[in-house]
């Protein structure tokens, strides 16, 4: 089983255990990166053409706007082709119940058939959110998630590679 992981993380302005702090990765980066080093995934960082704002609370009023108008980000550069893969890993932060709406841009350009589906979520609360609903608009067949609390991201490599290799080897 080939994976592959597309994913949207945000470095620098984060919300972190109750207030805002500054981190040099992003926490979905780091569960992204456990992934592939658990089952040989390869890696697709969704990027946006027009940055998100480096303040946190304006980001996420961005987020929120994005949201509101079902907006699709441009990206600096689009999969078009995933027939190689099995398994889909959709992996970002939880921005107001679902994920960041840069990563629908990808996924509306790509064709699921016949591929399964893993939403994962790094979040300060939300757990899971409505990424597995959401996942299900392209394909049927969502696997089961793992949700990932930001601040508590870099120790929890185990917890990640054993989701990884119960879900996607």
């Amino acid at each position: 089983m080939k994976t592959l992981v597309i994913y949207y993380s945000r470095k620098g302005e984060n919300y972190v255990g109750g207030s805002i702090k500054n981190i040099d990765k992003g926490n979905t980066e780091i569960i992204a990166e456990y992934i592939r080093d658990a089952v040989g995934a390869d890696l697709f960082e969704v990027d946006t053409v027009k940055p998100y704002d480096k303040a946190y609370m304006t980001c996420i009023e961005e987020a929120k706007a994005e949201l509101h108008q079902n907006a699709r980000p441009e990206l600096k550069e689009y999969l078009d082709d995933i027939s190689a893969y099995d398994n889909i890993v959709v992996a970002g932060p939880c921005w107001w119940g679902t994920y960041p709406m840069a990563i629908f841009s990808q996924l509306d350009k790509l064709d699921f058939t016949d591929k399964k589906l893993f939403p994962v979520m790094t979040h300060e609360g939300s757990g899971l959110a409505g990424s597995a609903r959401d996942l299900k608009k392209y394909c049927s067949d969502v696997g089961e998630g793992l949700a990932v609390q930001g601040g508590s991201c870099a120790g929890a490599r185990s917890t990640v590679e054993k989701w990884a290799k119960k879900n996607l080897a």
